[in-house]
């Protein structure tokens, strides 16, 4: 057995799920992929027996420069000699809050740090209920992932755990559809504390949907956040709402604003941020209280990842030209196997996810798990997206081109032929799903399943 796969063993044995993250569980890779990683430098990770994979996700999109920035990491090393953590607050703290909202410039007047995503999200639900007085979540229910808290995983495929009461706080709207926004707040009238979604997935908004959106919450009198700990950092310096020409009252941020390090960030309008302090009458609002929320190293590596920003305002051109240039050769390489029907790719250029929309006689997980095998086998590891940073360098996109292909041709066969037997292992499954064998919601739609092979 590998030291990688022996160490994978101990993950499972110990962690529940094997991950700190479900989307890095196993049920969410081939067989073959590394069951864990060592290191990484630039747009490359190598597992514990030494072999090299490039990575297109960057940590969950958390990377935005490279893995291992030595300029960021010394800012942060630097930084660590001062120490971690103080009874009272650090002076980097102000600094970083300063520097932090100059940055976003009219993306908020009033910050909060803290360590992960989750955390402001629901910071940020709770202070629109404080605000409103309203206890009603609406969300978007196309896109994935919001917090692992009670009020949105009680609205997913898998709410083991979540109260009913708590359960039907949550609502959802469509996105691009502000007909369904409308007849939302017209089931749910005087109810809705806050609307929050991604300000884009991987569907752009037409027809003025993120103007009309706010339009309809400013009407309505909820709170409007927009989750950019995606899109924050990678559409553009004040992220995708910004790129976008609208604005909201709260805004999250997390991944790409330190390089990997791990700060996150909710912003917003003053009259509602104040709510979590201490310098008002109003009813207290326990906002996020967090003892790891605003380490100096962490800071540090935040304010070194603006100065970079700030230093090249071009990385982010760059990147969508270099999104644009690698999916036209992609969706070239898919026209000349002659898979048009059955793979496609969606999103931004440079934030581009696959979509294998038929999987011949395959069902269609068995069909992608397949495509991401062979991948993997070449050295690619790759989930379904390709969020290009500026070390996916023209020699590693190129080096990418070649995998696929390579691949493509035996994904054309695969699909024809129906030989499950070329599959190593099962068959990736859903994140959210009711049961770990399968996305059914109950032990009944199990026998028609069709993530069973």
């Amino acid at each position: 057995m590998s030291k990688t796969s022996e160490i994978g063993l101990t993950l499972k044995k110990l962690i529940p799920g094997g991950s700190h993250t479900y989307s890095k569980g196993d049920d969410q890779w081939p067989e073959n992929a590394p069951k864990c990683l060592v290191r990484g430098k630039g747009c490359y990770v190598w597992d514990a027996d030494g072999n090299r994979y490039m990575e297109w996700s960057m940590g969950l999109t958390a990377i935005c420069l490279g893995h291992a920035n030595e300029e960021i990491n010394k800012a942060a090393i630097d930084a660590m000699s001062l120490g971690h953590n103080f009874q009272r607050p650090a002076t980097i703290e102000a600094f970083a809050a300063e520097r932090f909202l100059k940055f976003l410039g009219d993306r908020g007047e009033m910050v909060k740090f803290a360590k992960n995503g989750s955390t402001l999200t629901t910071a940020a639900v709770k202070l629109s209920r404080a605000f409103t007085g309203r206890a009603k979540v609406a969300v978007c229910a196309e896109h994935p992932f919001f917090s692992y808290d009670d009020w949105f995983i009680g609205s997913t495929r898998c709410p083991a755990g979540v109260p009913n009461p708590i359960r039907d706080l949550t609502v959802k709207f469509s996105y691009n559809n502000i007909e369904s926004v409308n007849k939302m707040f017209a089931d749910n009238q005087g109810q809705i504390a806050c609307v929050i979604l991604e300000p884009v997935k991987f569907e752009r908004p037409v027809d003025g949907f993120l103007q009309a959106l706010a339009d309809v919450c400013r009407r309505e009198g909820a709170v409007l956040v927009w989750d950019e700990m995606v899109t924050g950092f990678k559409w553009g310096a004040k992220g995708a709402a910004a790129h976008y020409g609208v604005k909201g009252d709260l805004y999250t941020w997390g991944k790409g604003m330190a390089n990997g390090h791990s700060v996150c960030a909710l912003t917003g309008r003053r009259d509602i941020m104040e709510l979590g302090g201490i310098d008002h009458d109003k009813p207290r609002v326990f906002l996020s209280s967090t003892t790891h929320g605003a380490e100096i190293p962490e800071l540090a590596a935040m304010m070194a990842t603006l100065d970079i920003f700030e230093r090249d305002p071009k990385i982010f051109e760059r990147n969508w030209l270099a999104g644009k240039k690698f999916r036209q050769e992609l969706d070239l390489l898919v026209k000349n196997a002659d898979l048009s029907s059955a793979i496609e790719f969606i999103g931004e250029d440079l934030f581009l996810a696959m979509n294998v929309k038929n999987g011949g006689i395959h069902k269609l997980n068995v069909a992608r798990t397949y495509l991401l095998q062979e991948l993997v086998r070449r050295g690619q590891l790759f989930q379904g997206l390709f969020y290009l940073t500026p070390a996916h360098t023209e020699v590693a996109i190129n080096e990418t081109l070649a995998a696929w292909k390579e691949v493509l041709p035996l994904f054309r066969n695969f699909i024809k032929s129906g030989k499950r037997e070329e599959l190593v292992g099962e068959p990736t499954k859903p994140v959210f799903r009711a049961f770990n064998s399968c996305e059914c919601l109950t032990a009944e739609d199990c026998k028609k399943c069709q993530f069973r092979v």
